[in-house]
């Protein structure tokens, strides 16, 4: 298996639509094993295949629910649906997201409650289950990644302000950034595996 570099906002593919996944062969199983094993070396909680510079409708997961859904997933081809967001401001301690290709930061952002989530597994299989809470959020914040959008980009008015400025002071925002778990200093600056972003 193999540890892939993470793309940061700009590249092209993080702003994308991604495309279907035709083939369920051996290389599609690779390619999700390749995943879990990035995710888990970049303390992610979910993964998407264009945050490792590939656009296919693809994403992992390592995260506890409530739900009776595997710790450890993926879904090929998945269709989100999720419940409409509270109405008012996110709390800042409580709903803040951060995203392995936003390295080091995270925003307030609202999202549903509730996702049903439809997609395929490696072999073709047809799954379908519901996810709450915070698993319902990564699936959200997930999906989002296979339709060319970053958690960034939902934010309001001011987090969305600020985003950009900490996107400009990284020198971000255009092609050619990337980060490779493992490789030199933590972007995240983690101490402890248990620190988690999507």
């Amino acid at each position: 298996m193999t540890i892939h570099r993470i793309t940061i906002t700009g590249e092209p593919v993080l702003h994308t639509r991604a495309e279907p996944v035709t083939d369920f062969d051996a290389r599609l199983r690779t390619l999700v094993e390749d995943m879990y094993e990035t995710q888990e070396a970049a303390h992610g909680v979910g993964l998407a295949a264009p945050q490792i510079g590939l656009g296919l409708r693809i994403f992992t997961w390592s995260m506890a629910n409530d739900d009776g859904v595997p710790s450890l997933g993926h879904v090929i081809n998945p269709y989100v649906r999720a419940s409409k967001p509270a109405a008012g401001e996110p709390d800042r301690d409580h709903e803040s997201e951060g995203c392995l290709s936003v390295p080091g930061y995270s925003f307030p952002l609202r999202r549903g409650e509730r996702a049903e989530v439809t997609g395929y597994d490696w072999d073709g299989n047809e799954i379908a289950f519901s996810a709450t809470g915070w698993f319902a959020r990564c699936m959200q914040h997930e999906y989002d990644h296979l339709n060319g959008f970053l958690y960034v980009d939902r934010l309001g008015d001011r987090w969305k302000k600020k985003a950009r400025k900490a996107v400009k002071a990284e020198g971000w925002g255009v092609p050619g950034h990337t980060w490779l778990p493992g490789e030199g200093p933590d972007p995240f600056g983690h101490d402890d595996p248990d620190v988690d972003e999507e």
